[in-house]
């Protein structure tokens, strides 16, 4: 029988923000509830926009002071949502570790790596040698495939390739031995050969450390490739989730259909063949609407999707 690791209900996200000369209300994710089991990788996919991001930095508390979050997202039976925020720092990096998307605007320009390292192993334990520091960085930058990682500390990000300071930012979360493994578009900027040594990586991770993994993505195709079970989001909702198999093979709510269309097979030549686009332009999530999120862009659009309350994956349910 899988454990559940995390177990998020009816998770809600709002910004207030500025636009123009007036306040106003960013519905970035609504009510959305999922699950990951232990030593499970969950995708995420969908377009910009779609709450795929807020909807894991929310769960340990990243997100500014002008977010209204609202709901539940139990770890391993305690709810992250409902803690004081004291308590919640250590549940960031010792149990929920971060790959943030672009590398090379996630590291300090004027600090080299092996500074970044001994302070993070300082985080944990205060006391610790910088010699104990160094040298369990040699062992993490190793595990994750750099190259010459004892002489490379003192080097600053500028120095390495998008590909080495990704493996670098996941040495980074796993420098406390985390649990859950947050990839929030770590192949983002990346060519395709950096891309898929990346995706091996998480995957001998996950294997080596019997860690769980949310991947997020745009690349339906790439998210598929090493995720159990996946979620599509759009408008801050879920339009379907199921294992990989189903949503790959036998995918149920239209836009899900249409973000597999659009991705381009190996082989094609423009030449030949037309790239699918989707027609029109994301939701706006200042405006909360009635119904499915995607039905102003949808071809199978009924009335019904325009006025009934849409909650995700209960209009496409699977049998």
């Amino acid at each position: 029988m899988n454990e559940t690791l995390l177990d998020v209900k009816n998770l809600t996200v709002t910004f207030n923000m500025l636009r123009g000369r007036q306040y106003i209300n960013i519905h970035a994710v609504r009510n959305i509830s999922f699950s990951l089991n232990k030593g499970e990788i969950l995708g995420i996919v969908g377009e910009s926009g779609s709450g795929k991001s807020v909807s894991t930095l929310a769960i340990p508390g990243l997100l500014g002071s002008n977010v209204v979050v609202t709901g539940q997202a139990f770890y391993s039976g305690k709810d992250l949502l409902a803690v004081p925020k004291k308590e919640l720092k250590y549940y960031r990096g010792r149990k929920i570790g971060m790959i943030f998307q672009e590398p090379g605007r996630s590291f300090d320009p004027l600090q080299n790596i092996g500074s970044v390292f001994i302070e993070t192993f300082r985080v944990i334990d205060p006391a610790i040698k910088k010699e104990d520091a160094i040298e369990k960085a040699i062992n993490l930058l190793e595990e994750t495939g750099l190259t010459n990682a004892k002489e490379r500390l003192s080097n600053y990000p500028h120095q390495f390739s998008g590909g080495q300071l990704q493996r670098i930012g996941i040495a980074l979360a796993l420098a406390q031995d985390c649990e859950l493994l947050v990839a929030d578009e770590p192949t983002t900027a990346l060519d395709v050969t950096i891309q898929a040594q990346i995706v091996s990586l998480l995957l001998e991770l996950r294997k080596r450390r019997n860690i769980s993994i949310i991947f997020i993505s745009h690349n339906i195709d790439l998210a598929a490739h090493l995720s159990d079970r996946m979620l599509v989001m759009y408008g801050g909702m879920i339009m379907e989730s199921g294992t990989t198999t189903q949503i790959t093979q036998n995918p149920i709510h239209p836009y899900t259909k249409a973000l597999l269309a659009a991705a381009p097979s190996f082989g094609t030549h423009y030449s030949t063949s037309r790239l699918v686009s989707i027609p029109g332009k994301v939701t706006d999530p200042s405006q909360l609407t009635v119904g499915c999120p995607f039905a102003p862009r949808c071809s199978q659009t009924s009335n019904q999707c325009r006025t009934e309350d849409f909650r995700g994956i209960k209009c496409y349910e699977r049998t």
